[in-house]
């Protein structure tokens, strides 16, 4: 039974590193959309990548804009190859899209879609921190 249970607590703890390694966790600034861009904070969160607004800047520089604190990137699962799926929110138009997502270094690439894919908006996100 001990061994069970260190068994288990090993595995987490490398399962927590793992994910801790994951090149898209940091803060990452999107393109400007409707005069507009953020830092987003990606985590972990389970077993998949979440990015939440954490400052906003128009032309006139940083201000507190109702988005900060909500989830822009949700449960993007990864494939292992530097390539993830999930969804993506749009606060502009406060919908939901089928999400995918690439990290390639300092470089992510953000893809929203609708009607299985037929219709996609893209962005370049460049890493902060």
């Amino acid at each position: 039974m001990k061994r069970t249970i260190f068994a288990a607590i090993v595995g987490m703890g490398f399962a927590g590193t793992a994910m801790a390694a994951d090149p898209a966790v940091g803060v990452w600034k999107t393109q400007p959309d409707d005069g507009a861009y953020a830092h987003v904070k990606m985590t972990p969160c389970g077993g998949a990548v979440c990015g939440t607004i954490q400052r906003t800047f128009n032309a006139s520089g940083e201000y507190k804009s109702e988005n900060i604190g909500k989830q822009l990137v949700i449960d993007m699962k990864p494939d292992g190859s530097g390539k993830y799926a999930g969804k993506v929110w749009r606060p502009s138009n406060n919908k939901i899209y089928i999400g995918k997502m690439t990290v390639a270094g300092n470089s992510l690439k953000l893809s929203g879609c609708v009607a299985g894919g037929l219709l996609c908006s893209k962005q370049d996100w460049q890493r902060v921190q």
